[in-house]
């Protein structure tokens, strides 16, 4: 699993523009995650062959400097409590401020590597201004330009040299069912009412749960580990909080997991809080079931339980492809029933499809439907694999495959999906030169 690397500090020092660069720097990094949690982002960079997540914590405040004052320190606990590194931005221009000593306080008191990182260093008179931030007592620092790149090179180094080891796992090989959502959506009583017992402490206060755990469920011939992620801290008053706290507890259990099963509130509906997460295990390629929870509670009509599945499909175009199992776990209606969709997608994402299979299916489909033609020159489909991976990605060999537009390969997954049973898998399409 990914270490958890946090960007913190004070508004307006470069937070954001130090996280594009670091996320861009590699050709294998996938792309940030546009609007986790509004204007926050969430990305993966490598560095030395070691990949990590990256959480930039910019545009956490919204307000002036008193309400950062009063909120600074929610944001840098969290970072702490998260984080395995924690890069901790100043600003070479604007020297020390008050704000910057009050997280340098917080900063001295944990036992988490801290990187000190100077920005804004672009001249020999700016490097010796940055001396003066020794005085934070945070030691060594590291003078970079995330504009320009200059010294992005050593900070990484530090970053990466003080990453936790992996540790190798020795316990068996079992699915991994993450039981994911925003806080007080019933995470917490759905695996106590699949378990049977009051393993979870369930109250009507958001984020009850701290921490993730696992529990291993062998009921009814299934063998698979439940892992319920944390929910906040404390009850939050304002709902960007909320939305950090929920989408960065869930950062981890998502990374770590076979198939997600998102639980969301029936009366609070398909909200941008809930869509993150969606998102969020879907750019990491994971089985994906969404449960909604306490149907019992909503007001039906003739075509009620339609018309919601229909609105959730919506806002998850164009991967429609997703089980949705309405259940209530306080009348344990249909819980099972999620169970068992989850271990489907879970086969499902584990799909190998032979090669000779998929070239006699899909290549006389795109032989009748092939890519347009685009400045004269024609796409030519002549060979395609599924490749060794976790999840299912497949290669298109052809003689142009830069002129293969998203349109047309959204086009193929179509057919996929319609020929092989991929429900709740996201399907990654590769072009690639014959």
């Amino acid at each position: 699993m990914n270490s958890i690397v946090a960007v913190i500090g004070r508004p307006n020092v470069g937070k954001s523009t130090l996280f594009n660069r670091m996320i861009k720097r590699r050709e294998a990094i996938v792309d940030s995650v546009s609007g986790v949690t509004r204007d926050r982002h969430y990305g993966k960079s490598d560095w030395n062959g070691r990949e990590f997540t990256l959480i930039d914590t910019g545009g956490y405040v919204i307000g002036s400097d008193d309400v950062f004052e009063k909120e600074i320190d929610k944001q840098v606990e969290l970072a702490i409590d998260e984080a395995d590194v924690i890069i901790f931005v100043v600003d070479v221009i604007t020297g020390i401020t008050p704000m910057d000593e009050d997280v340098s306080k917080l900063l001295r008191k944990i036992n988490k590597p801290v990187v000190l990182c100077v920005n804004k260093v672009d001249s020999n008179k700016n490097r010796t201004d940055a001396l003066e931030f020794y005085n934070l007592g945070l030691g060594e620092y590291y003078s970079i330009s995330a504009t320009s790149g200059g010294g992005t090179g050593e900070l990484l180094d530090a970053v990466v040299e003080r990453l936790p080891e992996r540790e190798l796992e020795e316990e068996e090989d079992l699915p991994k069912f993450a039981v994911v959502g925003r806080p007080n959506a019933g995470k917490s009583s759905f695996i106590n009412a699949l378990i049977g017992e009051d393993r979870y402490i369930v109250t009507d206060i958001p984020g009850t749960t701290r921490d993730s755990i696992d529990t291993r469920y062998t009921r009814f011939g299934f063998d698979f580990k439940l892992v319920d992620t944390a929910g906040i801290r404390r009850k939050a008053k304002v709902k960007e909080d909320l939305e950090f706290y929920s989408v960065m507890r869930s950062v981890r259990a998502i990374e770590n997991a076979d198939v997600c099963l998102i639980v969301m509130d029936a009366s609070r509906g398909f909200d941008s809080q809930v869509q993150s997460i969606f998102w969020l295990a879907e750019k990491n390629r994971k089985g994906i079931v969404i449960l909604v929870n306490k149907w019992d509670l909503v007001e039906k009509e003739t075509n009620t339980m339609k018309d919601f599945e229909a609105k959730i499909r919506r806002e998850i175009s164009p991967f429609v492809d997703v089980p949705i199992v309405f259940i209530s776990v306080l009348n344990k209606q249909r819980i099972y029933k999620a169970i068992e969709t989850a271990v489907e997608v879970y086969k499902n994402r584990s799909t190998k499809i032979k090669t000779r299979v998929l070239n006699d299916i899909l290549l006389p489909i795109i032989a009748e439907n092939p890519p347009p033609a685009l400045k004269g020159k024609y796409v030519k489909i002549k060979y395609i694999t599924q490749l060794p991976t976790p999840q299912p990605q497949f290669a298109f060999f052809c003689n142009l495959p830069q002129y293969v537009k998203d349109s047309y390969k959204r086009f193929i997954e179509n057919k996929l999906r319609q020929e092989f049973n991929f429900n709740g898998v996201p399907i990654s399409i590769y072009m690639r030169k014959k």
